[in-house]
């Protein structure tokens, strides 16, 4: 378990104007990522300058951030426990949840962990299975897994293999979970460009899971522009094997050859090209979704969920550089849109990036049917300055349910866990936090929480670097939200909690 330390108060904001700056220069110059803009496979490293480490050692003995690996947090977060990584040693990635398990998923496969006592999770089992970025969904006696990395075939023996091989694979896996100890891979679908995330639109005989990848290329004989749509893949409850490609939805329509989506840069310098979508996020109980497609956001009706309908789309051309995923709040008349600018790798939570870009943005939907808007109100980016050395920008994260508020824990990789309060969209404002300090002082190491979402009366982080942590809010704002129970989440399919949850 690691030691608790007591917050210490940040006396000065880091003078990192010269290296945030140069940064920033270097990520709009080389414009949208070719192939992942999520981390990759945690390898990737930014030098940084002689006197850019010092400045990172003077402000830890200072105060202004933490210790290298140091714990802190809000009075009112308790991090309850670490589970450092085992046998699966890549970059971890997402979570999900059903019963007294937890999912996480890793670059290198998956564990499941037994959070029955969340004060002493057991690790159930680890599956080797490489094929970022393991994008992972459960449901039922199912689990799914995404492959976004050109491997040699769809088994977990697979290689690396280049994309321009005709016979190189990327898609869905799905795995049989009814014996956590010894999960089965049962069937896999191959999709064009991989599968960078999934999400899942569960009914009663069957699942829907609706695939997000991008960036074609005409070398790729599997991933070829123009690349607007998403893949929907119908799986059969009882028969996984039979699972298959049902449609392919075109959500940009458009002349030329990426379709209608953001033409980003050079026409909006800074902003990635629309060639697919990055994250969706379903609400089934509303038969809606939102989509975050890299230089778009949209809201569709998804009531036929083999044929997802576009009601309306936004574009920030402005502030938002990737975008990376959405949130619905509970009445479902607002959406948070992340900006993952920088993807995943850059350090962004600093005065000179500023509160407006690597941020989340607030939209209230407005209207009626399908003359419903996306009308946004405000933006929301943590405080708290990191290190020129610290990966920092919004990503994934999940409310907290408490009726009459939206509330919502938010991973912002090494800038650590935050919640906070958007019920007044114009007003945002963080309730509590956890973090660690910087992995290195000496150059960019990208670590940090990948999600944070709240089950069941505690905060789940899987931290890329540091493993599994829970974490506790205690705090009247929130409170109420232990009460609701649920039996399954996977976050971006989004349930109704005060309808779904067992008393």
């Amino acid at each position: 378990m690691i030691l608790l330390h007591t917050t210490r108060v940040r006396r000065r904001r880091l003078g990192v104007a010269a290296a945030a700056a140069g940064l920033l220069a270097t990520m709009l110059a080389a414009g949208p990522a070719a192939a992942i803009p999520d981390p990759g496979d945690a390898t990737a490293r930014e030098s940084i300058s002689t006197n850019e480490s010092a400045e990172t050692r003077a402000a830890i003995r200072d105060g202004e951030i933490p210790g290298v690996d140091e714990v802190v947090h809000s009075d009112n977060i308790e991090h309850v426990t670490n589970i450092p990584k085992d046998a699966i040693t890549g970059t971890n990635s997402d979570l999900a949840f059903q019963g007294r398990y937890a999912f996480a998923g890793n670059y290198d496969g998956f564990v499941i962990y037994d959070i029955s006592n969340p004060k002493r999770p057991k690790t159930v089992s680890q599956v080797l299975c490489p094929g970022s970025q393991n994008d992972i969904t459960v449901s039922g006696d199912l689990l799914f897994l995404s492959t976004d990395s050109s491997r040699s075939d769809n088994s977990c023996n697979s290689t690396s293999q280049p994309a321009t091989e005709k016979s190189s694979w990327e898609g869905m896996k799905i795995f049989d979970i009814s014996d956590k100890r010894n999960p089965k891979y049962v069937a896999a679908v191959e999709t064009a460009c991989g599968s960078h995330t999934h999400t899942l639109v569960p009914e009663r005989r069957n699942v829907y899971v609706y695939v997000s990848s991008y960036s074609p290329n005409a070398a790729f004989p599997d991933c070829r522009p123009p690349h607007d749509g998403i893949s929907v893949i119908k799986v059969p409850r009882k028969a996984p094997e039979k699972s298959a490609i049902v449609n392919f939805p075109v959500l940009f329509p458009g002349e030329g050859p990426d379709g209608g989506g953001n033409p980003g840069s050079p026409t909006n310098p800074g902003v990635s090209k629309t060639t697919g979508c990055h994250d969706i996020t379903v609400l089934p109980s509303k038969d809606l979704a939102a989509g975050a497609c890299m230089g778009d956001g949209i809201l569709f009706d998804i009531e036929d969920p083999e044929h997802p309908r576009v009601i309306d789309r936004v574009q920030d051309n402005v502030n938002f550089a990737f975008w990376h995923s959405a949130s619905f709040n509970q009445k479902a008349n607002k959406v948070v849109f992340t900006d993952e600018l920088g993807g995943g790798s850059a350090a962004t939570c600093n005065a000179e990036i500023g509160p407006n870009r690597g941020a989340d943005g607030i939209y209230d939907i407005v209207g009626k049917g399908d003359k419903r808007k996306l009308v946004f109100r405000s933006y929301f980016k943590i405080s708290r300055h990191q290190a020129v050395t610290e990966n920092c920008v919004a990503h994934n994260g999940s409310l907290i349910p408490v009726k009459g508020r939206d509330i919502m824990v938010q991973a912002w990789y090494q800038g650590g866990v935050s919640v906070w309060d958007f019920t007044d969209s114009s007003k945002p404002k963080e309730i509590a936090y956890f973090e660690r300090g910087p992995l290195t002082t000496d150059r960019l190491s990208v670590a940090g929480s990948w999600s944070a979402y709240y089950y069941n009366g505690y905060i789940y982080s899987n931290d890329m670097a540091k493993g599994f942590d829970v974490l506790k809010i205690s705090d009247r704002r929130t409170d109420a939200g232990a009460k609701v129970r649920m039996h399954e989440l996977n976050v971006q399919t989004q349930p109704d909690y005060f309808d779904d949850f067992d008393d």
